[in-house]
């Protein structure tokens, strides 16, 4: 079955997950209209070959054409207007950047993947994969048995108030007959009337103290059924949102996506439409004790704490279910939000988890930002920023896909205040930039049977850069604040930022390999890493050790010229860009001490390899160890120089495993490489990966096929051998083809025809006889004419 169709048939919490991944960058509207094809493609590959993203980009501009034909012969104007008003934007932003689209386009598709995953091991598993799984059942069943007792108890007060007032009424008719008979006294207990009068006035009498009766019961049930509301309305804001929000933290850095808010939303909807059941029923009571009352009236004596009370709880619901559904994140960094980009749009949606249709177009959404509210005010010397684009907007229904009240703002950007001093206050305590947080604020009114409620909410903190070599360091803040706090709005956080343990760094660092790929870190690679760390205490007890923020992303690795979160972050970024189903297959080890490498290595056969990441290589590299015998039959351990975002731009790691070559010493070209550790064998392991370059059949009508076309070429990677070649100038080296030993790297790629590449591989005994002259450097070998 398709992909899209599969995802069709999700549970509404994944689809609520599946509409976040799409907006105008990538249209869901594209996405089904073009799922089969879409699908067919290789985003991927695109992304990261512009000649390939280019054609993938206009056969798209193509299929969008030819849908729009499709609907103009079915007479379709609503889906020919919004495929012409796509294609348009389409061309306007991408014609000259089709990797980006390529980009965005991979990334929703992987994350569609990730998500039939989530939902399959979830349907699988049940609550067996969350050890908590089973108390969040019960605590949910328990909230809403006490949501379903305070509605039908809000229904049982309905029909005691209507009771009440038909008393009342009775009551109310009998005294003002009485009393328009004359045969009243001054007072009801008066012993003068007549004795049929006295029969009246006792009936009067049992009436009322009935109808005192019925107040009391109701005026304490009320408070009883107000203090039953204030106990639920606990739960679902101190408890079930406020975990909703540490799982947004949580998911915001990588990890387990969160849930949706339909439940809450029901939940809080369902509450408030009952408070407000109540609040009518309060003011009923005032307008009965208008028409009736008499000393020590029940009602004179409580309605004003419930009304009192019952207005306080409404608006605290409101205010609480007001919440940022969607944190601040720049549509080409999905995968980091919180961080933005002075000068570059971002997106945030906001919610109201009380469902009132009657609330539909009524609340305008205001957005800035720092905006000081009591003790909660940017930290002095923080740069100032102005919010730019549309920066309101009205609430509505129309826009969610499940019909919930909220405001989506997509063309936000940020632009600083100019100052004297570069856009700073004068202060000694200033952070560097990508340590100051900000707060995004959103603003409204609700006014809703006569009540006036102003709503706030804000944005996680985030962190505004001016470039975007500032971006790793900005996520690692990011990372560390959401890791270590769940304080909503603590913007001076790293005036002193807490210390954090390696166990909650070892996570989160996990995450950003799980959150991006198919595949988190294991035990192993992550004790490799804590070794790596800065920090005496790490090799000792990383576990339980504490890590300060400085040392993670500040302070060099041993014997190195970065830190290690700047050489990790490289890491994540090759990973994702080049050779992420390697990494998704497992394939790669990744991290592994050289201790550890040699150990499990040395037993295994020659030809044995694995793939780990340089330790040296800053900008992120991936190269590969072997096991080999020497002429005396002792085991060596090789390791070629690493790989790098530049190499592997031009050739796929795929394609440089399957294809590299060592020079021996008998100038015969030998491949090292058999075996992927354990013993998968290397065509079995990425022959899929590779790319064969397929040759067009020739057209036998056309004379200029009889012409001798040009030799086809191929790229390998070949090292000499050190053994034979290190005693040799480099002109030597280059002369016969090979690199200098100052050429920076000592495997490059060869372009040699098969011819050449035949010669070298052919016979090694006939190779043996003697030595080849050179490799062959042209590109392209044509017959004579």
């Amino acid at each position: 079955m398709a992909q899209w169709n599969q995802l069709q048939q999700l549970e509404t919490r994944y689809l609520e997950q599946l509409y976040h991944l799409y907006s105008d960058s990538f249209p869901m509207e594209l996405r089904q209209f073009l799922a089969p094809w879409i699908e067919s493609q290789d985003w991927a590959f695109a992304a990261n070959k512009e000649s390939h993203a280019t054609l993938v980009f206009h056969n798209l501009l193509g299929e969008i054409d030819q849908q729009y034909s499709r609907f103009l012969q079915e007479n379709n104007v609503l889906y020919q207007h919004n495929l012409r008003r796509i294609k348009q934007h389409l061309q306007s932003k991408y014609l000259e950047k089709p990797m980006d689209i390529a980009r965005i386009v991979a990334r929703c598709l992987w994350e569609e993947q990730r998500l039939l995953q989530t939902a399959t091991s979830a349907a699988q598993d049940g609550q067996a994969a969350h050890p908590t799984g089973t108390v969040v059942t019960e605590k949910q069943q328990i909230l809403e048995h006490n949501l379903q007792d305070i509605r039908k108890r809000v229904q049982d007060m309905e029909q005691k108030m209507k009771m009440l007032e038909n008393l009342q009424d009775d009551f109310d008719f009998n005294y003002k007959t009485l009393k328009s008979q004359g045969e009243l006294s001054q007072d009801l207990n008066g012993n003068s009337q007549a004795a049929a009068t006295r029969q009246k006035m006792a009936q009067l009498e049992q009436m009322l103290s009935a109808l005192d009766q019925l107040r009391r019961q109701i005026v304490t049930e009320m408070g009883g059924l107000l203090t039953a509301m204030d106990y639920v309305q606990k739960n679902l804001t101190d408890e079930e949102l406020a975990d909703w929000k540490r799982r947004q933290q949580i998911a915001c850095i990588g990890g387990p996506p969160n849930i949706c808010l339909d439940r809450l939303e029901t939940w809080i909807t369902s509450l408030a439409e009952s408070q407000l059941q109540i609040r009518q029923q309060i003011k009923k009571l005032e307008e009965l004790q208008q028409k009736v009352s008499y000393k020590g009236d029940p009602i004179i004596q409580h309605r004003p704490a419930l009304e009192e009370k019952i207005v306080d709880l409404f608006r605290n619901l409101m205010k609480s279910a007001f919440v940022v559904e969607r944190q601040p994140c720049m549509p080409m960094h999905p995968d980091r939000p919180l961080v933005i980009k002075t000068g570059v749009q971002f997106t945030n949606k906001v919610r109201l988890l009380v469902k009132f249709p009657e609330l539909n177009y009524q609340l305008k959404i205001k957005v800035c930002i720092d905006k000081e509210s009591g003790d909660v005010a940017a930290i002095r010397g923080s740069r100032k920023f102005n919010i730019l684009g549309t920066n309101t907007k009205v609430m509505n229904m129309e826009e969610s896909n499940n019909g919930s009240l909220s405001a989506e703002f997509k063309h936000l950007t940020l632009r600083e205040q100019r100052c004297g001093n570069g856009g700073r206050t004068n202060s000694d305590a200033s952070l560097i930039v990508t340590e100051e947080l900000h707060l995004i604020t959103f603003e409204t009114e609700v006014y809703h049977q006569g009540l006036k409620i102003d709503l706030e909410t804000h944005s996680l903190p985030v962190v505004v850069i001016s470039n975007i070599c500032q971006m790793p360091n900005a996520w690692a803040s990011i990372l560390w604040y959401n890791m270590l706090t769940n304080h909503p709005k603590n913007v001076n956080f790293f005036t002193k930022p807490p210390v954090g343990t390696w166990d909650q760094v070892a996570e989160v660092l996990s995450w950003q390999f799980s959150s991006t790929t198919k595949r988190g870190l294991t035990i192993e690679q992550l004790t490799t890493l804590a070794e790596k760390s800065p920090g005496p205490s790490f090799v000792r007890l990383f576990s339980l050790c504490e890590l300060f923020l400085p040392v993670f992303t500040q302070e060099n690795m041993a014997g190195k010229g970065f830190s290690f979160w700047v050489w990790l972050d490289n890491i994540i970024d090759l990973v994702k860009k080049y050779i992420l189903a390697l990494w998704n297959e497992g394939y790669i080890m990744g991290f592994i001490s050289k201790e550890r490498e040699r150990a499990i290595l040395s037993p295994k056969p020659p030809g044995t390899f694995l793939l780990r990441f340089s330790e040296s290589s800053k900008e992120g590299g991936i190269t590969f160890t072997w096991v080999e015998k020497d002429i005396s039959g002792k085991t060596q351990i090789q390791s070629v120089e690493p790989y790098t975002k530049q190499q592997l731009n031009s050739m796929s790691f795929a394609d440089i495993i399957m294809g590299y070559k060592i020079m021996d010493a008998t100038n015969i070209l030998v491949s090292p490489l058999v075996y992927l550790y354990p013993e998968i064998p290397k065509e079995e392991a990425f022959g899929k990966y590779c790319r064969p370059e397929a040759a067009p059949e020739p057209d036998p009508s056309d004379p200029s096929n009889f012409i001798q076309p040009y030799l086809k070429t191929k790229f390998i990677c070949v090292t000499p051998c050190p053994s034979v070649f290190m005693d040799l100038p480099d002109s030597d080296l280059l002369a016969n083809g090979f690199p200098g030993t100052n050429s920076g790297n000592t495997s490059d790629l060869f372009p040699m025809s098969p011819r050449t590449l035949d010669s070298l591989m052919h016979n090694e005994a006939e190779a043996n006889q003697g030595h080849l002259d050179s490799l062959t450097l042209d590109m392209d070998v044509t017959s004579p004419n």
